[in-house]
This record gives C-alpha cells, sequence and structure tokens, in this order.
C-alpha cells in the first residue's frame, strides 16, 4: 500500500480526485455526455452536398410572381425522396424556393418559420417582406461562406413588396440580384431563353395565365434534359391577395412511343 501511495497522499504521479469521478488537481474536469475538446481533432464542415434539389424557376408577370421547383431529392446520382416539397410559404406575401442541399434548405427553413413566429407574437402590424427576406438572406448565405461553411444552397425569394411584384437570387456565396426572371441549376440553362422568348413575343409582362403555362413548359423541358429532375412538382402564385401553393402536379408526358423501342 505505501508503494502505491506517493507523498502528500497521491496515487502513484497523479493526485486523488476532489470528489468521486470528480477532477483532481492536475487534470480538466470531463463532462458527461459532452466531447472533449482536446484531442477532438480539426474542426470540420460539409464540403459537398449530399441530398440535393436540381433546378428552380420563378418570374414576374403582372401583378404578381410565380416560382415553381420539383419534389425530388436525389443521394448522388439515386432519385432518393420523391415527394419533398422545396416551395416553402413565409407569409400572404412572401415565398421562397431553394434548390441545392436539403438538409441545409431544411435547417434554414426552420430559421425563417422561427423568424416569422417571432414578427407574428410582435403584433406590431407589420410584417416581413420579401426584399427584407432577400436581404437577410444575403447576409446569413455570406456569414457562412466566410466561416467556410456554406449553405449550400440558391434561394429564389418572391413576393409582393409595396404592391409590386419582388424577385430575387441568392447563392450559397451570397452573390445576391434581382431580376424579372430567374432559373437556377441545369434548368437555368434551357429555361431561361424559354422565358425570355415568352415576354419577347408578348412585349412585357404576361398575364397570370400565359405566366403559369411559361412555368410549367420549363418544369417538363427541366424534366425531359435533366437527369437530377422528377416529372412532380410545387408552383406557387404570389398576388395581392396573398400566396397559394398548388402541388404535387404532374407534367404532361407520353410514353407510349416506348412501347415500339426494341434492342434494349
Amino acid at each position: 500500500m505505501e508503494g502505491m501511495m506517493g507523498p502528500m497522499g497521491t496515487i502513484g504521479n497523479k493526485c486523488p480526485p476532489l470528489w468521486s469521478n470528480g477532477p483532481d488537481f492536475q487534470s480538466i474536469y470531463s463532462f458527461p455526455n459532452r466531447k472533449s475538446v482536446a484531442g477532438s481533432g480539426p474542426r470540420k464542415v460539409t464540403q459537398s452536398p449530399v441530398t440535393t434539389g436540381t433546378s428552380t424557376f420563378a418570374m414576374k408577370f403582372d401583378g404578381g410572381v410565380i416560382l415553381a421547383a420539383d419534389t425530388l431529392g436525389s443521394y448522388g446520382s439515386m432519385a432518393m425522396f420523391t415527394d419533398l416539397q422545396r416551395v416553402m410559404k413565409v407569409n400572404d406575401q412572401t415565398c421562397v424556393v431553394a434548390g441545392g442541399d436539403i438538409a441545409d434548405f431544411q435547417f434554414l427553413q426552420s430559421v425563417i418559420e422561427q423568424k416569422q413566429i417571432d414578427e407574428d407574437c410582435r403584433d406590431d402590424g407589420l410584417s416581413l417582406k420579401p426584399a427584407a427576406l432577400h436581404s437577410w438572406l444575403t447576409r446569413v448565405m455570406y456569414n457562412r461562406r466566410s466561416k467556410f461553411d456554406p449553405l449550400w444552397n440558391i434561394y429564389l425569394v418572391g413576393g409582393m413588396q409595396d404592391g409590386e411584384p419582388f424577385l430575387g437570387y441568392v447563392n450559397l456565396q451570397g452573390t445576391a440580384f434581382t431580376e424579372t426572371l430567374i432559373a437556377s441549376g441545369l434548368g437555368g440553362e434551357m429555361a431561361v431563353p424559354v422565358m425570355r422568348k415568352a415576354m419577347e413575343v408578348k412585349g412585357g409582362l404576361l398575364n397570370e395565365q400565359e405566366a403559369r403555362e411559361t412555368i410549367t413548359k420549363c418544369v417538363r423541358l427541366g424534366y425531359l434534359r435533366d437527369c437530377r429532375a422528377w416529372p412532380k412538382y410545387h408552383i406557387a402564385t404570389i398576388t395581392k391577395d396573398g400566396v397559394k401553393i398548388d402541388g404535387p402536379l404532374m407534367i404532361d408526358s407520353d410514353w407510349e412511343y416506348a412501347k415500339g423501342i426494341e434492342g434494349y
């Protein structure tokens, strides 16, 4: 027993703990259910998105804004989740549609929902407007990018700002702008010319029905050309009367000709 005990009652080279399972005079207390700082390795952040959504589409029309996105969450190249909703109603004058990492979108969706709840609890007659939400998103996205831990998303914010249609874009670097028509992802390469052509033929903003037909055409084009797209989609319309989200809808497609294909 004396061989084990050192001077002043120490055990070997260590002091006795101050209390049962507690720290001693020479070490740091390890709290239960808390990761140890020492030896835990470097701080790790997301290097690439995992489950993702593809293209988003939006355009202004005479008296409002229309936005759309399909329902697929792709796990790499696998069509894993086919019933997601990437179109989010914030309040009666603001709507958000997201592309990119689904987990990051769900995280920020919960933050935005709580932000709107706080606005409602104030009950001061004011509400979160689309331009304010767009500006806030640019700060959030740029802040996370500056920490080298970005939220891997592209957001389109649409709504009615003081009676006028508003449409804004912000990506994971915090790059932001406002525009009359926007499409993100692979669909952006194919859908923007379709929307521009429709406006050129009209000579200005489309009406609500024309805008809906154009956006539906863009969603259909995205599905037929993008292997990460899905035929089901949600479409949101924002006017002075409020926000209306329809869906999930199905694109019109005809695969009868496939019956005549042989040799595969």
